[in-house]
């Protein structure tokens, strides 16, 4: 039998029942329609929590100082620790794994004037490396340099809200704005972001200045000791070393500060890369199970190819016979039986991930809530979706054809339909 003749026949026995080879279909197609939105739904999840994590910091960790639960050194426990200006300074040289430690002042409800307007905002100084690390985008001007930090320079980088409270609809870049009594001029608006975690303000309401400059004009008052700050922010060189960067980092500041590197009181951290691991690890959870679900719509459906396929034997029993008597070898039948399932399957299959990948294209063009980035296909799911057809095909097709195989052509051509 040649490939045409195989072709033929395949189609007229698959037409011949149009409803039945339908119905197997849609059970087929709706299993790799279920993996693949399944699994999209998952990735989905995952990925828009990594975009709100992306907007807030790039994996860094927050360092606040907190009070002792443990003795060390002869010091009683229950002692505030507070952060210098200059700690970082120091601890710099022995965190070899950590890329940036930038020290953090804020000062909430200072009183902030422009020409047109005055309001209540809060004000951070902070390293020049903190826009990046900490997602804060430019839409016209920019953020302050390394100069401006050495010199101490009064100059200010706006979030739009903060922008908007001062200045309105007008142009903010060039103009002098008053902080707590000292002129600054604004050299920079950041862009409006997305933001769901902050510890201290959303940062779109916040107004950013250099670190020299804050120290000088507005320092800690009483009751919190002079010359100190608030935080710091710690990014590792990557995220391979991003533990051993933490473990540095303590180590470092319970050295300086007299404490003992294992009071997770005294250094409380906020660590986002160990956040979104935990986040991503329950996203991919979520994924797996319910790929898990796809993948037993799919195997049912590859049982229900199995009966029809095997209801296809008993109908077709004389036709098997009459084959076999003019000269069709067990390989010939075998084919023909592998020749229809494998075309049933695969193109249940092509159906089945056209239309999820058309839903998912039609979902994604709609605007998505926080925390989730749209229906996310893979090509690893594609490629699984195929290799799990192919074993359905193969599983489904092997025991029916086996079967017509060997069914015997004189006791075929005796069968009777019902009898």
């Amino acid at each position: 039998m040649s490939i045409s003749d195989l072709l033929k026949d395949t189609y007229q026995t698959l037409t011949a029942h149009k409803l039945r080879t339908g119905l197997t279909m849609f059970g087929l197609a709706w299993g790799v329609v279920s993996i693949t939105l399944m699994t999209a739904a998952g990735d989905g999840f995952r990925e828009g929590q990594r975009q709100v994590a992306e907007k807030f910091g790039d994996s860094i960790v927050i360092v606040w100082p907190g009070r002792t639960s443990l003795q060390a050194g002869g010091a009683r426990a229950g002692r505030k620790i507070w952060w210098t200006t200059r700690d970082h300074e120091a601890i710099i040289p022995q965190c070899p794994d950590c890329q940036y430690i930038l020290p953090e002042l804020t000062r909430s409800g200072t009183s902030v004037r422009s020409a047109y307007n005055s309001a209540l905002i809060t004000v951070s100084g902070s390293k020049p490396a903190y826009q990046s690390i900490r997602y804060l985008p430019t839409e016209d001007g920019r953020f302050f340099s390394e100069e401006d930090d050495l010199d101490g320079r009064r100059v200010a980088f706006l979030g739009p809200e903060a922008r908007k409270q001062l200045f309105g609809p007008r142009k903010a870049i060039g103009e002098r704005i008053n902080i707590a009594g000292f002129p600054y001029e604004v050299i920079g608006v950041m862009k409006h972001k997305e933001q769901d975690n902050d510890y201290d303000g959303r940062d779109v309401e916040k107004i950013f200045v250099p670190y020299g400059a804050m120290i000088k004009d507005l320092p800690n008052k009483p009751p919190m000791p002079p010359e100190t700050i608030d935080q710091f922010i710690v990014k590792a060189r990557s995220l391979a070393v991003h533990q051993a960067c933490v473990l540095e980092l303590k180590r470092a500041l319970a050295t300086i500060h007299n404490v003992d590197p294992a009071d997770k009181e005294a250094i409380p951290t906020w660590d986002t890369v160990k956040e979104s691991r935990a986040f991503a690890a329950m996203a991919n959870g979520m994924k797996y199970f319910l790929g898990a679900m796809g993948v037993v719509t799919l195997l049912l459906g590859g049982i229900g190819t199995m009966n029809v396929m095997l209801v296809a034997v008993q109908e077709r029993t004389r036709e098997i016979g009459l084959r076999k008597a003019v000269g069709a070898t067990r390989r010939e039948i075998l084919l023909m039986f592998f020749s229809e399932t494998f075309v049933i399957v695969f193109g249940s299959g092509a159906v089945g991930f056209a239309f999820a990948q058309g839903f998912c294209a039609a979902v994604n063009k709609l605007p998505m809530p926080m925390y989730f980035a749209g229906l996310v296909t893979t090509w690893q799911v594609s490629v699984a979706c195929i290799v799990l057809l192919g074993l359905v095909a193969l599983c489904s097709a092997l025991y029916p054809a086996s079967r017509a195989a060997s069914i015997d052509p004189i006791e075929a051509l005796r069968w009777e339909a019902g009898g």
